[in-house]
């Protein structure tokens, strides 16, 4: 089998897909890429596809024996799906991959919100020696998470050790290990409405398009907080610029247009901690990434399904 990575790994990383029965081709998809002038015999030639977003630069429907993409990215809102459904291409993602930077973020971000760190560093700036009292402790909160998938699952271990209640919300009220409580989608508002910090992790569906609205910040609690760092597009920001003044805080790392303009109120607001889509980053992630890629070659060759299949059709 052939297989096409866009996605950069060492000699002897590559060597390693290769020892598994692979012929193995790099060509980059940033900006030295040549997958435009990859011609018609050449892109027939491969089974399997590594690619972060090729999309753009490689028409995928000219790949007539292209039968498995491994995505490098959680999300595929850039895969074009009408090229694959119609040829039942395997498509699978990088689910897990960036879980632990991500908790991490969520983790830190909360720890800000609770501690008023925003407040201190301004007042440091300015050399300004001035207590605040309404620092809170995170102990004792109940946290709430729309997902219980890798990313709520990471973040639930680690708060557990701050002595808080976690609650979860998927599909079907499943239980969940690190979660005190689970409910179904249909009843989200429990969410919503009894938990301190609400904690967004779900991807961007035809179902949850626009999902965090008024309608779910009305029924928060006074002195809550908001955390979103799934999908932008679950997300009514108009309706959060409503209602932020009932937040103590927000932490955005998501937005509804990426990069987020320069025009937009969130940046105005004082009780909110705004990052550029940036929660995944870690000097870990190229080691799991290549892992979970590697892994699921292994599977593939020998006639395994790998991990991590997407289905295309319910949107995750």
């Amino acid at each position: 089998m052939k297989v096409l990575f866009t996605l950069k790994f060492s000699e002897e990383e590559f060597n390693k897909i290769r020892d598994l029965g692979y012929e193995v081709v790099f060509n980059s998809e940033g900006n030295k890429s040549t997958l435009d002038k990859l011609t018609e015999e050449e892109l027939d030639s491969f089974d399997v596809l590594v690619t972060y977003n090729c999309f753009e630069k490689l028409d995928i429907s000219k790949m007539k024996n292209l039968k498995y993409i491994q995505l490098g990215s959680t999300g595929f809102d850039q895969v074009p799906f009408d090229k694959l459904l119609d040829r039942e291409i395997l498509l699978c993602n990088n689910k897990g991959g960036y879980s632990i930077p991500i908790s991490e973020w969520i983790v830190s971000t909360i720890l800000q919100i609770y501690k008023n760190t925003k407040y201190f560093y301004t007042k440091q700036d300015k050399k300004q020696w001035i207590c605040d009292y309404s620092v809170s402790e995170v102990y004792g909160k109940k946290i709430g998470f729309l997902g219980t998938g890798t990313l709520a699952l990471e973040s639930a271990k680690r708060l557990k050790s701050f002595g808080v209640e976690i609650w979860g919300c998927n599909t079907d009220g499943r239980s969940i290990k690190y979660f005190d409580k689970c409910y179904s989608t249909e009843e989200i508002d429990e969410i919503f409405s009894n938990c301190d910090i609400v904690v967004s992790t779900i991807p961007a569906t035809k179902n949850t398009y626009n999902l965090i609205d008024k309608n779910k910040f009305s029924i928060m609690k006074e002195g809550s907080s908001f955390i979103n760092v799934g999908r932008g597009k679950v997300l009514n920001e108009d309706d959060l610029l409503k209602y932020a003044h009932k937040f103590r805080g927000i932490a955005l790392d998501v937005f509804e247009q990426e990069p987020l303009s320069e025009e937009s109120k969130l940046w105005d607001l004082d009780n909110i901690i705004i990052t550029p889509h940036n929660s995944w980053v870690s000097e870990q992630n190229s080691i799991r990434s290549f892992n979970l890629f590697y892994n699921n070659l292994k599977k593939y060759i020998s006639h395994k399904d790998p991990d991590n299949i997407v289905k295309i059709e319910k949107g995750y």
